[in-house]
């Protein structure tokens, strides 16, 4: 029974939380309920009254068990309806049902964590904690930033949302371009953690990568948009690797080694509407270029019928339109196919320039693989021990671990 409710934790809680911030109008209050929702079904619940709708039990226990510490802590009278009225508006019913009004909640708490009013640094590391559910630590590791710096952001950026009486809602039309980038980046980091998540025993976290996809499509129906269609195109076309991403040991498989045979069409048909819908927009952003690059992949029959060429001129298009280090690294990656391991090694020597980058394992992952190319193996070998040194992905540090091995194989030879 535990680990089925710990399965249901892991699969609906960041919607649950979602709908009782909406409920109760407090992050903390909201948490608080949160869980002890859930103590009172590790209590109550059974295998035969697990409840049929568990998202709509745990919000209705979370919501009652709020109210009772209110009065509590507060003392007043059950006759005194004010705090009782305010999280119960009148005519909603005491029991939630599964409709488009919690079907949004997400994308409320999203567009709150991205409000104009929270400083521009706490507002990735506040959704990322809130609707993924990460924690301090691991978004740290996401930015490479300390983690005392994330968890004062976090209770700033909470703070000013008191303060300032921030709503908890999704913007009228006309202010949701302007509040379109940040929302943007919100899910896409969402559905990166679900796609190759930072830490733990998994290379992916299916629920997150699903829940991204469910948001990009929401968000679309609200603001049909280039750069949504993008983004979405790209969330489906990377996901429809998922299955090959492992190998049945749980094993990482790089994309040139993966079953092509497991890649889901369905999704590579709509991804690829998608993306050729967005690059023929008017205006082409970052995510339209992501997705473009994403299926050039898709089209590929297997890694040699890849076009690395054209792969290395849309990187170069991306670099102008977002300039990012990181994108910088993966075209290096392409650009060791198309012009050999020296040239990319050149371009990741440059970046281990950044202190950012330097703390990144794979910066140190990709080196190490251009100097085993190269034959380089002592040096290689150090770098792929750096790049385990900062790996806390335990499928990404059996994949080093094994490529280590393989370098002392081969040094013994």
């Amino acid at each position: 029974m535990n680990r089925t409710i710990e399965g249901i934790y892991r699969s609906h809680s960041r919607r649950v939380l979602a709908t009782l911030i909406r409920l109760l109008g407090d992050f903390d209050r909201a948490d608080e309920a949160l869980h002890d929702a859930f103590a009172a079904a590790a209590q109550q619940w059974t295998e035969k009254t697990i409840p049929a709708n568990p998202y709509a039990w745990l919000v209705s226990a979370g919501r009652f068990r709020a109210i009772d510490h209110i009065r509590r802590r507060t003392r007043f009278d059950a006759a005194r309806p004010d705090i009782t009225e305010s999280l119960y508006p009148e005519g909603e019913a005491m029991e939630v049902a599964e409709n488009e009004e919690i079907e949004d909640d997400m994308l409320r708490l999203i567009f709150t964590c991205c409000h104009p009013l929270i400083p521009a640094e706490a507002r990735m590391a506040m959704a990322l904690r809130e609707v993924c559910g990460l924690t301090t630590e691991e978004i740290a590791h996401a930015f490479l930033i300390p983690a005392p710096t994330v968890a004062q952001r976090i209770v700033r950026a909470k703070n000013r949302i008191r303060a300032a009486h921030i709503p908890y809602e999704v913007p009228c039309k006309t202010e949701l371009p302007e509040r379109l980038a940040q929302v943007l980046r919100v899910i896409y980091l969402v559905f990166s953690e679900g796609y190759s998540a930072s830490s733990g025993s998994a290379i992916v976290r299916a629920d997150l990568a699903a829940e991204a996809i469910r948001l990009g499509r929401l968000l679309l129906q609200l603001l049909p948009d280039s750069e949504v269609e993008g983004l979405l195109a790209l969330m489906l076309l990377q996901d429809s690797r998922r299955l090959a991403r492992a190998d049945a040991s749980g094993d990482l498989v790089l994309l040139a080694d993966q079953d092509r045979a497991l890649w889901d069409r369905t999704q590579i048909r709509e991804g690829l509407a998608l993306s050729a819908k967005a690059m023929a927009a008017e205006s082409v952003g970052s995510y339209a270029l992501q997705a473009a690059i994403a299926a050039e992949h898709a089209r590929a029959v297997n890694g040699d019928d890849t076009d690395w060429r054209k792969l290395v001129a849309l990187y170069d298009l991306l670099l102008m339109a977002s300039p990012s280090p990181v994108i910088e690294l993966n075209r290096a990656v392409a650009v060791s196919i198309c012009d050999g391991p020296a040239a990319a090694l050149s371009i990741v020597d440059g970046l281990l320039q950044e202190e950012r980058m330097a703390r990144y394992h794979l910066t140190h992952a990709a080196k190490a693989d251009f100097l085993r190319q190269l034959g380089r193996m002592d040096e290689a070998r150090q770098s792929y021990q750096a790049a385990l040194s900062l790996c806390q992905q335990a499928p990404e540090q059996a994949f080093l671990r094994k490529r280590l091995a393989e370098l002392e194989s081969k040094t013994r030879q």
